[in-house]
C-alpha cells in the first residue's frame, strides 16, 4: 500500500454517551490499549446494510452489556463527527481501509443498576474496567486524537446530561 492515507475514506461508527441517573456519563479502558491510562465512551463500527439508529443500541450491548430495555435514546448530533487517526495507525486498524471514522454520536439515558453493566456480554470483550465520571473530565479521559470529538459531544450534549 502507498503511503498516502489521505485517499482513505472513513469508517461509519456510531458512538454512545451513556449517562446515569446522577448524570455521569460510562467510560470504559479499552483491553487492547497497553499505553496509557485512557478511557473512552462506546463506539463502534456501523455493519454494511445496519442503519445508525440499530448500530447504537447493537454496540452499546455488546460493548457494556447494557439491554435495550435499560436504554432511553434521548437525542442524535445532527451532524457525523470525523477524526484522523494518527500517521503511525493509518494503514494499520480496521484492514487498512480507512483514515479515521465517521461517527454518529448518541445521548442515551441508562435506567439499569450497575450490575446490569457486563463487560462480557461479547466475546472478545472491548472494555477491561469501567466507572461513571462527570461529563467535564471525558475530554482529559480519552486519546489525546479524539479530545476534539469528545469535547464537541459534550458541548452538544450538555443541557441534556
Amino acid at each position: 500500500m502507498s503511503g498516502n492515507h489521505k485517499d482513505l475514506g472513513y469508517r461509519p461508527c456510531v458512538g454512545t454517551m451513556l449517562v446515569n441517573s446522577h448524570g455521569k456519563v460510562f467510560v470504559g479502558r479499552r483491553i487492547d490499549n497497553k499505553e496509557g491510562d485512557w478511557w473512552q465512551m462506546p463506539q463502534g463500527g456501523v455493519d454494511k446494510g445496519e442503519e445508525p439508529d440499530d448500530a447504537v443500541l447493537r454496540e452499546l450491548g455488546e460493548e457494556t452489556g447494557a439491554r435495550p430495555e435499560h436504554v432511553t435514546i434521548l437525542k442524535k448530533m445532527d451532524e457525523p463527527l470525523r477524526y484522523d487517526l494518527p500517521e503511525e495507525l493509518q494503514g494499520k486498524l480496521w484492514g487498512g481501509k480507512y483514515r479515521g471514522q465517521e461517527q454518529n454520536w448518541y445521548l442515551a439515558r441508562f435506567t439499569g443498576s450497575d450490575a446490569d453493566i457486563d463487560l462480557e456480554a461479547h466475546d472478545p470483550p472491548e472494555f477491561c474496567d469501567w466507572k461513571w465520571v462527570d461529563p467535564e473530565q471525558l475530554p482529559e479521559l480519552i486519546v489525546p486524537f479524539k479530545k476534539r470529538v469528545y469535547r464537541a459531544v459534550l458541548k452538544a450534549f450538555r443541557e441534556l446530561i
